[in-house]
């Protein structure tokens, strides 16, 4: 072989060349190096992903070889690189019309435009760049799918891929970048299609079990979003996305027990997770066990003090302790640290409201409704405190008011219904509780403790009655 001849093999000349650039730029020195080298040191550099050096090189390559299209194609690529896509656009432009049937040229374009914004352009350029060279369809197809992917343009990708598996159905990683395309694109149903038969091809991919697992919970169907998960971590037991995921749907699942093991095996991968000590310690705290709750709230607290979520977490073991002084305390803590999570707020409010603070409570049970108009648990805690403490005739103003800024909304309803019928005002009752059932029916039994039989209208009954909620206790 002619490499063997002279005592080089092809890769150990690149390194030659490349030291050679490099030495020169070290010492500030001018070597001259023919288009094949050059060619080879600029792909070096854009293969290494160092692209200032390949910026570099393409520059005075471009310099000492200005009418080489091969390197003012890698010129433009290198800016394409370094997101400087209308510079590289003058370069292709000036190409396109000295080697007007380079497809190479015309894929650079298309990136050029796909990087602007500017995807129909891409597109006409890919799709002008195919019918240019029918032996290099497929790669030419590759190379435009893989700009597509770059550019996150997965809607616009998919037809292409289809085609590419279409020419190389034996390719298998083109069904999982479809089904990955797919995913991207919300299309979940045809997602899911895609990466099983990839996975018929590929069954021991834990990548693509992984990604399955997640498309699964989208879909709302946990139990096949874990047996993913578990056929992930069979493959790979390391593979800890898929530890995160399961422990966190078995949790949402209610299944803290379960969840357990799963947290602990991720803590022994990823040992300073405070996240996942925060979700371990409310699955102790669920299952009834609150020292070891404690223990984990307080690990995650040391590892990151500024993280709200343990904080809060002590909060509720204190106050489901009947401890509310210190429940007050924690609650607070997490509140400074994340007054955007009305459900800190909510549970603030009740511990101050368990301590007889009532304007501290509504302030706080305000709070939580500006942040999330539909915490429904707020409402109706609300509604039995007005009622609880006799405010019905100072608070109907004010929920009048509030009615006109967040509109139908269930909860609400609900309480300008109570609210009306025990001020007497029974027209005005029937038509809130009317709404209230309407926009959201199933939410009524969480309401019922503020609807009496005592001041229930014969009307009222009968409305309760046509949507079969009489008798309906929360």
């Amino acid at each position: 072989m002619e490499e063997e001849k002279f005592g080089l093999s092809f890769d150990e000349e690149i390194k030659q060349v490349v030291q050679k650039f490099e030495r020169m730029r070290r010492n500030n020195e001018s070597y001259f190096f023919d288009v094949i080298e050059f060619e080879s040191i600029i792909d070096y550099y854009i293969d290494s992903n160092n692209s200032q050096k390949a910026f570099e090189a393409a520059t005075l390559a471009s310099k000492q070889h200005p009418n080489s299209v091969s390197i003012q194609l890698r010129k433009a690529r290198v800016l394409l690189d370094r997101g400087r896509a209308v510079e590289a656009l003058k370069i292709l432009k000036r190409l396109e019309n000295i080697e007007p049937g380079n497809h190479e040229i015309y894929i650079s374009k298309g990136t050029a435009f796909g990087m602007l914004g500017d995807i129909q352009g891409a597109k006409k350029m890919f799709d002008y760049a195919l019918t240019l060279d029918s032996d290099e369809f497929e790669n030419i197809l590759f190379s435009i799918t893989s700009v597509l992917q770059n550019l996150n343009y997965y809607e616009h990708l998919i037809p292409y891929l289809l085609k590419l598996i279409e020419k190389e159905p034996g390719f298998k990683a083109h069904l999982y970048d479809l089904a990955y395309a797919y995913e991207k694109v919300e299309d979940f149903g045809t997602s899911v299609i895609y990466y099983r038969k990839y996975l018929e091809e590929e069954p021991f991919s834990d990548s693509a079990w992984y990604n399955l697992g997640i498309i699964y919970n989208k879909l709302e169907m946990p139990e096949k979003a874990l047996e993913a998960y578990d056929y992930a971590l069979a493959i790979n037991s390391q593979n800890t996305f898929a530890l995160f995921n399961k422990g966190n749907i078995l949790s949402n699942l209610e299944r803290y027990a379960e969840a357990i093991p799963v947290y602990h095996e991720y803590l022994e991968n990823v040992p300073d997770s405070f996240e996942v000590m925060t979700y371990l310690g409310e699955c102790y705290e669920r299952t009834g066990d609150s020292i070891l709750a404690r223990k984990y709230y307080h690990d995650a607290i040391e590892l990151s003090p500024e993280y709200a979520d343990p904080w809060f977490g002590l909060g509720v073991i204190s106050y489901n302790h009947g401890n509310t002084d210190d429940s007050l305390i924690f609650f607070r803590k997490a509140v400074r640290l994340d007054d955007e999570n009305p459900e800190f707020w909510y549970l603030l409010g009740k511990a101050h409201y368990k301590k007889g603070e009532k304007k501290a409570a509504l302030r706080c049970f305000r709070e939580a409704l500006k942040i999330d108009v539909y915490y429904n648990e707020v409402w109706s805690d609300l509604g039995r405190m007005i009622l609880v403490e006799n405010l019905v005739s100072k608070a109907l103003p004010y929920l009048e008011h509030a009615y006109k800024v967040t509109g139908d909304v269930p909860g609400i309803n609900y309480l300008l219904a109570s609210f009306y019928l025990h001020a007497g005002m029974h027209n005005d009752a029937l038509k809130h509780l009317e709404t209230a059932i309407e926009t959201d029916k199933d939410l009524y039994p969480e309401f019922t403790d503020i609807f009496p039989d005592k001041v229930l209208t014969r009307k009222i009954k009968r409305l309760l009655e046509s949507y079969n909620l009489t008798g309906t206790k929360h």
